[in-house]
């Protein structure tokens, strides 16, 4: 039975992250490795469960189609709350802080009197 371990740059290639994001994971303790002295070695098979640990299934837009359409078919419903708390999830997904807040028009200038600009 052998361990592979695997140092950051063999880390880096199989995982096919940045040697940098590696380290900060390394860092904040989010991924299993082993430290001796200033050297960083991930063994293989715990890098294959973490990996596994993160995997995130995809919903199809037919799928969360069909998931509204239960709960609108709900004799308790309240459009309004199901209106907002979806602008909600979407500016939450979409907007982040490198692109900026949602309510801000970049370009935006004045009206004046006569409806120009």
């Amino acid at each position: 039975m052998t361990m592979e371990y695997l140092s950051v740059e063999q880390a880096n290639l199989y995982l096919g992250l940045k040697k940098s994001f590696l380290y900060s994971l390394v860092e904040a303790g989010a991924i299993p490795h082993y430290k001796i002295g200033r050297l960083i070695r991930f063994k293989k098979d715990d890098i294959d469960r973490w990996m596994e640990d993160h995997r995130v299934e995809s919903v199809s837009p037919d799928r969360k189609a069909k998931q509204i359409l239960k709960t609108v078919n709900s004799p308790h419903l309240n459009i309004d709350k199901l209106v907002k708390k979806t602008v909600a999830e979407v500016k939450e997904n979409y907007y982040t802080p490198h692109q900026g807040k949602p309510d801000r028009i970049k370009g935006l200038r004045k009206e004046v009197g006569n409806g120009t600009f």
